[in-house]
């Protein structure tokens, strides 16, 4: 698959920060070959060993090893034909040593003893040769050696023992259901993950983990000739950290909100939606413009996970906090000084946001992080004030813990990991809300669904953004659908008029299946979470006027 078509398919061309999930070093392979493993767990400890020997021999005082499979599958449909199966394989070792207090790091597709080996030696010579130009040694934060342990994400059904029959089905089945319901174009795909990490360390850690995720999606286009307007709609559904289970569309899971439309939760009905986006697509083209002005914001979750990655995700990253680190999403005006007076006013006492790497059904859910530390829950911001960052074994001395957070990740056993996001998420409202009465106390106001187009600076302080349905809400009901609709606020203006967060009921997870960082540039999975919040008096601009 060619990445313009693929960035078309899923849409994925709307977020700056997004990139294709794709290993440099993937090569297609039979989908009858995926299921069978390549090593077992003793053969991954005993070349393990190899490395983790060879690179003490040679001087390294630290030594971690990552032998992993990565696993990818994309089925892509349009209309009533199927555009592309592709299945790819990646398998190889990463090896990061640190040696006269400097990192160095070597990759191999040679999961040989001696290819293992001979990996590990260049390591040691690349940290040597960096260790010239190092002013400070690298401190690493202790953590527990945790023996022989293993983790899996939960999932019910392995996607990718479903035949491949039986995903194009519901694909052209939902292509079809939108061209019933008046689509004029659709394309629709399943994207999954399966990642087979075993990490190996010389403080005694040996750790394997099976990781799976899936991102199904649909793309609904309607065109009115008559007046030669189009809009498009993309799924409600969200990656998650899942099986194929998430397919199930279980009605228990289906969620009907504000403006009569149905949203999901834990399972998703891919033929239920595609129908949907087609009746919606015809009413957003129809729907009145929106007029500039304030506005209170009633924001659901499919739309408040990316306000929350871009606002409040990126810029608690410490590296980027810290300057050292600006790809893909620039650096942070949540500096060290701000969070040194423990009384930063992120936002009102309301905003509870937390990083998680253990939250089931996540797309960043694992046991261990990629440098061997068993993951946990932190808070980030609490009762609207900056209490913390994200930071990995290398960082937390900087500022003055003494334990990783765990969110250290690499895509691939070729890259380097490095710190990545952890899941982030908006802790749901104490009081007992709903989205319905939410609405009901709004006298002027705008109910968004599903994230949009967005625009940030490289601070992460000053946005805008959009969305994909906005329906008006007039004295404390919803009067029907607005187009043009963009909202724009600083971070901490926008997160202090946070005003009231329904309960637990209503949370629910989005996400990025690619969210990209670093040169050379790596893909992350992450998810946001979030129950449905208000936001009042929000500066609200029409997109579709010219000037």
């Amino acid at each position: 698959m060619k990445r313009r078509e693929f960035i078309q398919l899923t849409g994925l061309g709307a977020a700056g920060a997004m990139m294709l999930p794709l290993s440099s070093h993937a090569n297609p392979v039979e989908v009858s070959l995926m299921l069978t493993p390549i090593l077992d767990i003793q053969q991954k400890k005993q070349l393990a060993d190899v490395a983790l020997n060879a690179a003490k021999s040679m001087g390294a005082t630290y030594t971690d090893v990552r032998i992993g499979r990565y696993l990818n599958q994309f089925v892509v449909t349009r209309e009533k034909k199927v555009q592309n199966i592709v299945n790819t394989e990646s398998f190889g070792a990463g090896i990061r040593v640190i040696v006269n207090g400097t990192w160095g790091f070597a990759a191999s597709n040679n999961v040989t003893p001696d290819g293992i080996k001979k990996t590990a030696e260049r390591a040691v010579a690349i940290a040597k040769a960096n260790s010239k130009f190092q002013k400070e040694p690298v401190k690493l934060a202790q953590t527990p050696s945790y023996g022989e342990v293993s983790w899996k994400t939960p999932i019910v059904k392995n996607a990718f023992e479903v035949p491949i029959k039986e995903k194009v089905d519901l694909l052209l089945a939902a292509n079809a259901k939108a061209m019933e319901k008046g689509a004029n174009f659709v394309n629709s795909q399943i994207f999954l993950v399966n990642e087979q990490k075993y990490f190996a360390s010389s403080e005694g850690s040996y750790i394997d983990q099976d990781v799976h995720r899936i991102l199904p999606g649909i793309n609904v286009s309607v065109v009115d000739r008559n007046s030669g307007q189009f809009k498009s709609r993309p799924a409600f559904s969200s990656p998650v950290g899942m099986g194929y289970e998430y397919l199930d569309g279980k009605a228990e899971d289906k969620i009907k909100s504000p403006g009569g439309i149905i949203l999901y939760n834990k399972s998703y009905d891919l033929i239920e939606d595609a129908g949907m986006a087609a009746e919606q697509v015809k009413q957003m083209i129809s729907a009145k413009s929106v007029e500039p002005g304030k506005y209170d914001l009633v924001l659901e979750p499919s739309h408040l996970w990316l306000t929350i990655h871009e606002s409040v995700g990126h810029p608690t990253e410490l590296d980027r906090v810290l300057g050292y680190e600006a790809n893909f999403a620039g650096t942070s005006f949540l500096t060290m000084d701000k969070w040194e007076t423990k009384k930063f006013n992120f936002g009102s006492k309301l905003v509870n946001v937390v990083a998680d790497k253990t939250q089931v059904g996540s797309l960043g859910a694992v046991g261990y992080d990629d440098e061997g530390v068993k993951c946990k829950k932190w808070d980030l911001i609490k009762d609207g004030v900056l209490v913390n960052y994200q930071a990995i074994r290398d960082q937390v001395n900087i500022i003055g813990q003494k334990e990783s957070h765990g969110c250290c990740y690499s895509q691939s056993w070729s890259d380097v990991q490095f710190q990545r996001m952890a899941n982030v998420s908006l802790q749901a409202g104490k009081e007992q809300v709903t989205p319905e009465q939410m609405v009901a106390g709004v006298e002027k106001g705008i109910y968004i669904v599903k994230d949009g187009s967005f625009s940030i600076d490289q601070q992460r302080y000053n946005f805008q953004f959009g969305g994909v349905l906005f329906f008006e809400i007039k004295n404390g009901k919803i009067e029907g659908m607005l187009k043009d609709v963009a909202y724009q606020a600083n971070t901490q203006e926008f997160w202090n008029s946070c005003a009231q967060i329904c309960d637990e009921r209503d949370y629910r997870l989005g996400g990025a299946f690619n969210d990209g960082k670093g040169q050379p540039s790596q893909s992350n999975a992450v998810s946001h979470g979030s129950a449905t919040a208000r936001f009042n008096g929000i500066n609200v601009i029409n997109t579709g006027r010219t000037i």
